[in-house]
């Protein structure tokens, strides 16, 4: 997965938990191929500007974050890029894990986690 976000933190979209491996990049060090194989991508809402000067094609799995709730602009600037879903940061994180663990055919999963420890046997 691909992280797009000018923001210094190291998990400015909120995906700690997460086991799927990303590549956080700021918008101008990114290249064309690591945007184009990247099974999903997520675009930090406050690095728009920096990536649209990119030019870059619209691709299925851009998912842009917000992070200022208050920001309508955000949608129409999202259906121009062709994202796919517009999220909250930190917020709808058990569907982005899902649509994470999809993207990358469930390769990085817990399974364990998820669904707990196996039941006993009782005699």
């Amino acid at each position: 997965m691909l992280v797009i976000s000018n923001r210094l933190d190291d998990d400015p979209v909120g995906l700690h938990p997460c086991p799927v491996p990303r590549l956080q990049l700021p918008s101008p060090l990114f290249n064309s191929a690591e945007y184009q194989r990247a099974p999903l991508v997520l675009l930090d809402d406050r690095s728009h500007t920096d990536f649209t000067l990119r030019h870059m094609p619209h691709r299925p799995g851009l998912i842009v974050v917000l992070a200022d709730p208050d920001d309508a602009t955000v949608y129409p600037r999202a259906a121009a890029l062709g994202a796919e879903a517009v999220i909250r940061a930190g917020e709808g994180l058990g569907w982005l894990h899902l649509r994470l663990h999809d993207a990358t055919g469930c390769r990085y999963v817990r399974w364990e986690v998820l669904l707990g420890p196996p039941p006993s046997a009782t005699s």
